[in-house]
């Protein structure tokens, strides 16, 4: 697909816009920093109401159920995310080899 099928498409509103304030630079490095650190907030919440639902201190199962798949997700995008990379750099050594 040639670029101005893609700029056409995001002009049209098919592809989100990410809006960044000025001056932030963010990196690849930062955004899967980002990515990690919520990961470990979302399984700490999960595990903190999965010990409620086993005491016996929770009142609604379902919130417990959201907060375990909401972890249980990220982890496994996070890991894919991080086995691409891991992929790349590898396949960029073997170029150079």
């Amino acid at each position: 697909m040639p670029i101005e099928a893609v700029q056409a498409v995001s002009a049209t509103g098919y592809l989100p816009q990410v809006q960044r304030p000025q001056g932030t630079d963010e990196g690849f490095a930062t955004a899967l920093t980002g990515a990690v650190d919520n990961l470990v907030s979302l399984q700490s919440a999960s595990n903190e109401l999965s010990v409620q639902a086993v005491t016996g201190n929770l009142s609604d199962i379902h919130n417990a159920t959201l907060a375990s798949t909401r972890a249980q997700v990220t982890l496994e995008l996070v890991a894919a995310v991080r086995n691409k990379g891991v992929d790349a750099f590898n396949e960029i050594m073997r170029m150079q080899a």
